[in-house]
């Protein structure tokens, strides 16, 4: 099917202000004000009505078919997209963006028992080292090596299933050379299900919670596309991997967990994992000597409360790094917006027996849930904060879908990350 770009308003017979009209050659899709919105409205659309094949035809810009290809999609069934007629270098990034948008889906969406935490971080090493793989090389620990090694959170965490923790450390080191420095390190949240352990959640809360490894498809897919970008810095790639599930080996409230770090932490509500398992992974980052260091996560419903489902949400202790991290997300339309982080966010989760505890035993951690998430999160990064971004991906998975997105992984979070990487 032939998909044309219209400036005029569709004729009368579609109805005024016609997004959609068909013609002998195809579909006219009509801009407003907000032309990448309505391109990627029409998208849905027409996807949503079962057109599954789309040629781009005419003239189009590059984010104008990045926008028809975000809203050109169905967790149900592959969909085929041939680009517009385009120089060389807007081809290679559309397809760069399409491959690793994809490989975000296709992990994102996977059920539960297809993706396992071993799965996962499996995949993601598969994924990287065939872009690049004379440049690649990783270790995976898993189960008690995870406890012996003394990453305490994941294995904390993911002893409570069958299926055994995994802690992904990838090195992307394009010169081959192991003196090189490291310039940034990603770290990701792969809790590949989240029951909300011992504090269980609804079935209504769990339903979507195959989505809780987003920061790990994430950070992997746009170090994906750095690379396919020609990225020529050394970057490792550290996901944190489990299931938080109940059992008689299952961790529980009460429990006090202690760091590499020495930090000792209280645990008050086993469904704030998320910050736990990071917590390793941010050591291991700062280990790496890393000037840039990214977290990424599905870490808090209070994010999604404060910006709703189409933001992500920016923190750090660097504010020159936010508001640059702000900037490029704008650049490459995919909105975020900075949430408050001061160094006393580190105290507001306090604990009677412990340094810390892992949230507030109050529902949704209390008032300013995502800002003490992140203050937790701090207390694990090196330099007092500087050089560390943290993104709460509240936009990264949509749950029913909407006029925009449909069901499933967005990838938004992919190219803002992927860019930051470019410029480190």
């Amino acid at each position: 099917m032939n998909i044309w770009l219209s400036r005029e308003p569709a004729a009368p017979e579609w109805g005024e202000g016609a997004l959609l009209s068909w013609r002998q050659d195809g579909i006219a899709i009509h801009l407003g004000h907000t032309p990448l919105e309505a391109i990627q409205q029409a998208a849905r659309r027409l996807c949503s009505q079962g057109i599954r094949q789309a040629v781009l035809a005419g003239h189009w810009e590059r984010e104008q078919q990045w926008a028809f290809a975000q809203g050109f999609q169905t967790p149900k069934a592959e969909v085929e997209l041939q680009w517009a007629t385009c120089d060389e270098a807007d081809r290679a990034e559309l397809e760069a963006r399409w491959l690793c948008g994809r490989w975000v889906r296709e992990m994102t969406n996977a059920t539960p028992e297809q993706l396992g935490p071993l799965e996962l971080a499996v995949e993601a090493a598969a994924f990287i080292t065939e872009l690049a793989p004379d440049k690649v090389s990783h270790r995976i620990l898993k189960g008690e090596a995870l406890q012996q090694a003394g990453w305490a959170g994941i294995w904390a965490v993911g002893r409570g299933s069958e299926r055994e923790p995994v802690l992904l450390e990838l090195d992307f080191n394009p010169g081959r050379d192991p003196k090189a420095p490291v310039a940034a390190a990603l770290v990701g949240k792969g809790i590949t299900f989240d029951s909300g352990g011992y504090s269980m959640k609804s079935s209504e809360g769990m339903l979507t919670m195959k989505s809780d490894m987003g920061g790990a498809a994430i950070v992997t897919a746009a170090l994906g596309l750095a690379i396919l970008r020609g990225l020529r810095q050394r970057v490792k790639l550290i996901l944190c991997c489990a299931e938080n599930l109940v059992s008689g080996h299952a961790y529980k409230l009460g429990d006090i967990l202690t760091y590499k770090n020495g930090t000792t932490v209280e645990i008050v509500n086993t469904d704030a994992e998320g910050r736990l398992v990071l917590a390793d992974g941010l050591q291991l980052a700062g280990a790496s000597g890393a000037a840039l260091i990214i977290d990424a996560a599905t870490l808090t419903g209070a994010a999604v409360m404060a910006l709703g489902g189409h933001y992500n949400a920016l923190f750090g202790l660097d504010k020159a790094l936010v508001e640059r991290a702000r900037q490029v997300a704008e650049a490459e339309h995919e909105p975020a917006w900075p949430l408050p982080l001061e160094p006393w966010h580190q105290g507001m989760c306090p604990s009677h027996y412990a340094d810390t505890a892992n949230s507030r035993p109050v529902k949704g951690g209390g008032p300013g849930g995502a800002s003490n998430a992140a203050g937790f999160l701090s207390r694990f990064v090196p330099r007092e904060g500087e050089g560390w971004l943290h993104i709460d991906l509240a936009a990264c998975f949509s749950d029913s879908g909407d006029g925009l997105w449909a069901p499933g992984a967005t990838t938004l979070g992919m190219r803002t990350i992927a860019r930051l990487l470019d410029e480190a």
